[in-house]
């Protein structure tokens, strides 16, 4: 098993931990990150339907004009800032957080920071 394989396998684990306690009702629904090597997407699920409220990534370059890449920890917080218009948008206020795994630093640190300054509660 090479690195790559052995950091997979820690995150999966660290995943699989984080959703045991955390649920999105339809109070508060989840919302949900993932990050890659090039892109980070955001979504707000309501796990008891199974929906997806709103979602937005990296994929869409209006939102990430300007940054220069995809990758990095502006282009995150401009993530984090969408999610937490479009969430308001369709009036949910207050979400509980999934970091799917991924340590809470860099990226993922800075997306919640920003959607949090955008009026999410978490």
């Amino acid at each position: 098993m090479n690195v790559a394989q052995q950091r997979r396998k820690a995150r999966l684990k660290r995943k699989d931990r984080v959703r045991r306690k955390v649920v999105g009702a339809p109070a508060r629904p989840r919302l949900c990150i993932f990050r890659s090597a090039k892109h980070i997407y955001a979504q707000i699920i309501e796990d008891n339907s199974g929906t997806t409220l709103a979602a937005v990534s990296t994929l869409n370059k209006d939102l990430v004009a300007g940054h220069g890449t995809t990758g990095n920890v502006e282009a995150a917080k401009a993530i984090g800032r969408a999610i937490a218009e479009k969430a308001l948008e369709k009036d949910i206020k207050e979400v509980v957080f999934d970091r799917n795994g991924f340590l809470y630093h860099g990226r993922v640190k800075a997306l919640a920071d920003s959607a949090r300054e955008a009026g999410l509660v978490f």
